[in-house]
């Protein structure tokens, strides 16, 4: 499969002007390090993320545009690789990742994670060579009204490597699995590693059923990462408590355009404008994570829930 997905590559980088011009400039993106209370981030300028980042999610929205991950509203140069029979593996052409693949449902049908999450891990085992990431639909994600995953080449996010020096605490051991807590305030991190997938989605589900839901939406705001390696399953779930940070609607100097989603949580801070890549400090960071994140004491309560119903 990884060597499908790279001929996919190749041959859409030739083809297509917009996802060669996007993924050339990748070369030329700017990148700084921050350290935010120890833990390293990475802070990318990349201007045509702004697709993404300045997506209007609002119901009226949606409904006034079409939806670009239905398979009728594809550009015609657009080609994808199926995956178990309802998924289309895609190059995403506004690319984060020096490989950046889309993964949407055939089918238009709302963004959910609770009867997805077996195809994440299999999409993991599968693309061996990428780390799979969710984003809910209040969490990131630029199409909430179609079901679709994310991927791009491992080792690009810091948490990749870097959680288990982060690692506060065990929650519990459950047959074949374990699932920690990492000590990385502001951001809340559960991480399940599993070496069997009917322990990881068992472990997922009971997560999944103690986050809160807020009023009118249909399931608990989170991220999901996962990768697979040396036979087991790392899953990184990052429970949410806010869409967007104040930062974003701010006006004049406050205003700071960021919407954090996986890649933001797994390390990688992106800026589509270039005065917000320029003055974005730790603190920035910081500040933005304790608003999109669980509080330290809601965390510590979905932990005690979590070990109560394992």
């Amino acid at each position: 499969m990884n060597r499908m997905i790279n001929n996919l590559l190749t041959e859409q980088l030739s083809s297509w002007e917009t996802a060669r011009n996007n993924y050339a400039a990748l070369s030329g993106v700017q990148v700084k390090e921050l350290d935010v209370n120890g833990i390293p981030y990475k802070v990318q300028f990349n201007p045509a993320r702004i697709v993404s980042s300045g997506a209007k999610v609002d119901a009226k929205s949606i409904r006034e545009r079409k939806c670009f991950l239905c398979p009728a509203n594809l550009p015609p140069v657009q080609k994808g690789i199926p995956f178990e029979g309802h998924y289309n593996i895609l190059v995403n052409p506004f690319p984060i990742f020096p490989r950046h693949l889309t993964i949407p449902e055939t089918e238009h049908v709302d963004q959910r994670i609770a009867v997805r999450f077996s195809d994440m891990l299999d999409l993991a085992q599968a693309l061996s060579e990428y780390t799979i990431f969710y984003n809910g639909p209040k969490c990131g994600a630029s199409a909430p009204d179609h079901a679709h995953f994310q991927a791009g080449n491992k080792g690009f996010m810091p948490i990749e490597k870097a959680w288990r020096s982060q690692i506060a605490g065990k929650i519990a051991d459950y047959k074949d699995a374990s699932l920690w807590y990492l000590d990385d305030a502001p951001r809340a991190t559960l991480v399940i590693e599993s070496s069997g997938k009917d322990t990881a989605e068992k472990l997922f589900g009971l997560i999944y059923r103690s986050l809160p839901v807020k009023p009118g939406e249909e399931e608990p705001m989170m991220n999901v990462l996962a990768m697979y390696e040396t036979g087991k399953w790392v899953v990184f779930i990052f429970p949410r408590a806010k869409h967007r940070p104040a930062c974003y609607t701010a006006e004049g100097d406050a205003n700071l355009l960021s919407s954090p989603a996986s890649v933001d949580l797994g390390g990688v801070f992106i800026t589509p404008v270039e005065k917000d890549f320029l003055k974005i400090t730790a603190g920035d960071i910081a500040q933005i994570l304790s608003e999109v994140c669980l509080s330290a004491s809601d965390f510590q309560q979905l932990r005690q829930h979590i070990k109560e119903q394992i």
